[in-house]
């Protein structure tokens, strides 16, 4: 019998050479005997809404209402020494991105067919190059970054290693420079988590969950900027969605500041309110209803659909243009696509803006990346898509979820596609597979249900500076998604996904 978080193969291989079995045991052995899920069950779902685990739902919105967002009963098995290999690795991740969104030269090369096709980020790049030939206004730039990470299956095709851990290592699945949420629903998560193992009578299993101060690190950003900014009477503004569903995520933030700072005020606005109501003063300083703008917190200006006219790009440009420090700057949001990704995982690049020894330790969380340019290269990547599609995913450059290709939908889209410039609006991605593993998945409204898993990791980095000097860079906490292993998507605020937390074996 394989011990908690051991992993196990049976040794099946699909034509690919991808595993097909390998697996990561629970943290209990599962099923669960049913009067036991009778009695934990409903006190975990009222910890989590009383704790803040909640949502607003798109299909039935109620401002005056919660809905329990979903979550895993148990935590999920995560190998120890590849959780601590990405916490450490975080706060270069961090320089890393904060270097990148500093070189214009270098995202201008990487972008420069990309804002051919993709009209979205071409005017991302338009308010980019306005503001650089005016002049910037504020040399400073916060990152509240995420890097998230999947878990790899053993490849070897050798049963040797199912018993040995280190043969699974994890590869980076993107890195998120805006909107990076979920600081509140990671933390609490691992509450969630804890409450049920202490109910299950397992204290032995708690110290097997990390800390996570996610919520405390993100916000400390938020006012280290504030602080930095040097007006103790302006404020905090966080850009919203005309109707927010992922709320008590961002309401956790204003309180969290508060909690922290009692002399820091948030304000709430969308893009078509700063449109309305926000204005520059001649020396650049940003204004809202009467209030001076410290610290431009964007969690909305990720997606098309965000902008509904030309109020709404004339509002982006507004903010960019003031001296409000901006989490992210317009290069910082640039410098988080998918093409820029694809950039700079090709070799040697890494070594432009970090150590040989610092570009080694990243190249490795590295999976492929392909560009998909009208070049012999970008053709190459065509075919492979074409001949095996069930091997990658076609992803353009777009945040929020629900946008990737996969499986022979990316055969479908390419058909159409591969002979125009269309094409260069995306990147070509490895498809990682993860193990999968067991657990109970809460839902509102639904009976509970033990499916087959598969996890995504996301490390939280703050970094505060200029393109000169960084004042810090540091590890923010971490979260967790898990999502059927069935499904390609995983976002909880989408549907798609379900919150969850780490429990380290080593």
């Amino acid at each position: 019998m394989a011990t908690c978080g051991s992993l196990c193969c049976d040794g099946g291989f699909d034509k690919d050479g991808v595993s097909t079995t390998r697996t990561i045991e629970s943290c209990l052995p599962l099923p669960l005997p049913v009067e036991i899920l009778e009695d934990i069950v409903p006190k975990a779902k009222d910890f989590a809404i009383l704790h803040g685990a909640g949502m607003r739902y798109r299909t039935n919105y109620d401002p005056d209402s919660l809905q329990l967002a979903p979550f895993f009963l148990l935590p999920s098995a995560f190998p120890r020494r590849e959780f601590e290999r990405v916490v450490k690795l975080q706060s270069i991740v961090n320089i890393l991105m904060h270097r990148i969104a500093h070189d214009y030269q270098f995202l201008k090369d990487a972008l420069e067919k990309t804002i051919k096709v993709d009209d979205f980020t071409r005017r991302l790049w338009d308010i980019y190059t306005t503001v650089r030939e005016e002049g910037v206004s504020q040399e400073m730039s916060l990152g509240l970054v995420r890097s998230d990470v999947m878990l790899t299956k053993c490849q070897a095709g050798c049963c040797e290693l199912c018993q040995t851990p280190p043969f699974v290592t994890v590869h980076q699945v993107e890195v998120n420079t805006i909107a990076s949420g979920f600081g509140h629903m990671g933390p609490i998560s691992g509450s969630i988590n804890r409450y049920v193992l202490g109910e299950l009578r397992k204290p032995e299993l708690l110290g097997h969950l990390p800390e996570n101060d996610a919520l405390a690190g993100l916000c400390g950003g938020m006012i280290a900027a504030w602080d930095a900014y040097g007006c103790p009477k302006a404020v905090i503004l966080f850009v919203v969605e005309d109707v927010t569903y992922n709320i008590c995520d961002q309401r956790f933030h204003e309180y969290e500041i508060r909690r922290q700072r009692p002399d820091i005020h948030v304000i709430r606005r969308n893009l078509t309110q700063i449109s309305q109501q926000g204005c520059l003063t001649s020396d650049k300083r940003l204004i809202i209803d009467g209030d001076e703008i410290a610290v431009v917190y964007f969690r909305a200006g990720y997606e098309p659909g965000q902008y509904h006219s030309e109020a709404e790009w004339e509002a982006r440009l507004t903010v960019e243009r003031s001296k409000a420090i901006k989490s992210p700057s317009i290069h910082y949001h640039l410098a988080g696509t998918k093409k820029v990704q694809q950039e700079i995982a090709r070799p040697g690049v890494l070594n432009k803006f970090l150590s040989d020894s610092e570009a080694k330790l990243v190249s490795q969380l590295f999976t492929g990346l392909y560009t998909l340019d009208m070049s012999p290269e970008g053709d190459q990547a065509v075919q492979m898509a074409m001949e095996n599609p069930e091997r990658f995913v076609l992803k353009p450059q777009r945040e929020g979820g629900g946008n990737n290709v996969y499986g022979q939908e990316i055969r479908t889209v390419l058909e159409k596609i591969k002979d125009s410039q269309e094409r260069e609006a995306y990147i070509l991605m490895d498809r990682i597979r993860p193990p999968i593993q067991q657990n109970y998945l809460i839902r509102a409204h639904e009976p509970v249900k033990l499916v087959e898993v598969v996890s995504e990791l996301g490390i939280f980095g703050t970094i505060l500076g200029t393109a000169k000097d960084i004042q810090f860079s540091k590890f923010a906490g971490h979260m967790l998604r898990t999502k059927l292993s069935s499904v390609n998507e995983g976002g909880v605020a989408a549907g798609l996904g379900a919150l969850d937390s780490v429990f380290l074996f080593d």
